[in-house]
């Protein structure tokens, strides 16, 4: 998929959670044809930081070309990247990366895992799917039920459980110990984003429930193009690959972890 370098104007900059913001970019000229799960490399205005910084891409709204992130404050540069207010312009580097197979591969019963921030993907991959007439389940995990994101967007697209593990939304637990909709439903995909321990549990369930699995990577990826060698994950039928060329998205029979 070819790849534009944009300068983009920012349209709104707001806190959705504790340390998180969401950042609005508009585009003039409309937005190339990106894919949930491709990210974008944004550059960032301040001194201090040299490197872009990789964001996943959490919506597309084509009527008003606006894209969205979902940004973590966890260091200078996501620091000056939320601190970016309405009337600036950012330099924007995408769409990057491969996204989940929902295009080429027949889906009617997804399921979307998220951990945290890592929910940010699968609001544009529920947007997609619906967009087809396929309604996803979504199941979300976090710390408490504060830390759950954005629950009012998803809930636009399809059903949202939750799991927490204080019990103060949804379910007590880890994603995988949703009894209620886990024991009940069944699926024919599974799309997950978050903390690696999450992944690796979402997989192994996957592949207890013999349903096909894709994850996204959360790497450090400083360039964005495979060329800082600083993403690389070893790969079950490729040995080394860069996550931000060859993922960020990846179906788990190819990740070392589940074999």
């Amino acid at each position: 998929m070819k790849k534009f370098q944009l300068d983009l104007a920012v349209e709104d900059n707001c806190m959705v959670g504790p340390g998180v913001t969401l950042l609005t970019l508009r585009s003039e000229d409309g937005l190339p044809d990106m894919v949930a799960g491709q990210f974008a490399e944004i550059l960032v205005p301040s001194a201090k930081v040299l490197l872009r910084r990789p964001i996943s891409i959490h919506f597309i709204d084509k009527e008003r070309n606006t894209i969205g992130f979902l940004i973590q404050i966890v260091g200078d540069g996501t620091a000056a990247l939320a601190a970016l207010r309405a009337g600036d312009s950012v330099n924007v580097l995408l769409p990057l990366g491969n996204g989940f197979s929902y295009r080429s591969t027949h889906v009617a019963r997804p399921l979307l895992i998220g951990g945290g921030v890592g929910v940010a993907p699968l609001l544009f991959l529920g947007q997609e799917l619906a967009g087809n007439g396929i309604i996803p389940t979504f199941l979300f995990g976090g710390r408490n039920g504060e830390l759950i994101l954005r629950k009012e967007e998803f809930m636009k697209y399809g059903n949202l459980f939750m799991t927490t593990e204080d019990g103060s939304a949804g379910e007590r637990g880890f994603v995988t110990d949703h009894s209620l909709l886990l024991d009940s439903e069944s699926f024919d995909r599974v799309y997950a984003c978050g903390p690696t321990p999450m992944l690796k549990a979402v997989g192994h369930w996957a592949r207890e429930h013999d349903t096909a699995c894709e994850v996204s990577l959360e790497h450090r990826m400083a360039c964005g193009i495979g060329a800082c060698l600083c993403c690389v994950e070893d790969t079950a039928d490729s040995g080394n690959v860069c996550v931000c060329k060859e993922g960020p998205v990846f179906n788990i029979d190819r990740l070392k972890w589940f074999h």
